[in-house]
């Protein structure tokens, strides 16, 4: 599995990368974002193309994600500034179609790998023209938007509809590496989050988003040193990854259908909330 930690700080990003994590994101989405999620407690990041330059220096071990702003008039301008800032890979979001990503693919033009963050109901749709995008490199799915676009109350409901079962068989069809949502620290979260790495084995996904509970919402190198070990998590993390896979076909099974009852019952219960 490759755990990616979203972050503009060099420091930061250096202590990650030296407690084992795989990948730095950068995250420059800042177009729409707040219409969509300013009712959430999500980070909307502001990270900006010296942010890119500043995290690049620090980097040795781990790659390094440029989360772009979706498909526009500048998208050309804003992938040469990210590939000349020193971008690994990018992450196309909020995409509606098998067109649009094929148009980003196209203003790469092959320098970098492309991630398609496929999160909007359209990319869901099309997700068999998707995955065969000429130039994407990588399939993730996010949930945020995901959930929020199916007009669903919980960030893990398209976990339990099997959308994510769907894109992980099409991605590992063509052979493309694939990841969705984040993850919490083993023991943690509001579902396990060793019952989400488990989702994740079952479904051969090998890249993981690590969420901001699991560093204690860090916002300053201070903090990311002193609120949680990241280094033994990540430990921790890997070895669940080992007794996980060592799973028999039928234990695979009662962690899945424990995981969609959950899932279903905080749904419900949010639900229940609202009216």
């Amino acid at each position: 599995m490759k755990y990616i930690l979203i972050t503009a700080s060099p420091e930061i990003a250096q202590q990650a990368q030296e407690a084992g994590v795989d990948r730095i994101m950068v995250d420059l989405e800042i177009i729409g974002k707040r219409e969509r999620q300013g009712h959430l407690s999500t980070v909307i990041s502001g990270h900006t193309v010296d942010d890119v330059r500043n995290v690049r220096k620090v980097l040795r071990a781990a790659e390094m994600i440029v989360r772009v702003n979706p498909l526009g008039p500048s998208t050309g301008e804003e992938v040469d500034q990210v590939i000349d800032a020193g971008a690994d890979l990018l992450m196309l979001p909020m995409f509606h179609s098998a067109r649009e990503l094929a148009t980003f693919c196209s203003l790469v033009r092959g320098r970098k790998p492309v991630i398609g963050l496929m999160e909007t109901p359209g990319a869901i749709e099309q997700a068999e023209e998707v995955i065969r995008v000429p130039g994407l490199s990588e399939a993730y799915v996010g949930l945020n938007d995901l959930h929020l676009g199916l007009g669903k109350n919980f960030i893990f409901e398209p976990l339990a509809l099997g959308i994510i079962d769907r894109v992980a068989g099409l991605a590992h069809r063509a052979g493309l590496p694939f990841g969705f949502g984040g993850i919490a620290r083993v023991g943690q979260g509001l579902i396990p989050a060793e019952k989400i790495l488990g989702e994740h084995l079952r479904l051969g996904s090998t890249r993981a988003i690590l969420s901001r509970t699991f560093h204690g919402n860090a916002g300053s190198p201070e903090e990311f040193r002193s609120n949680v070990d990241v280094a033994l998590e990540v430990r921790k993390l890997r070895a669940a990854e080992v007794v996980l896979a060592g799973r028999l076909p039928d234990e695979v099974e009662r962690n899945r259908a424990d995981l969609w009852e959950i899932i279903a019952r905080i749904a419900q219960n949010k639900r229940a909330c609202l009216t």
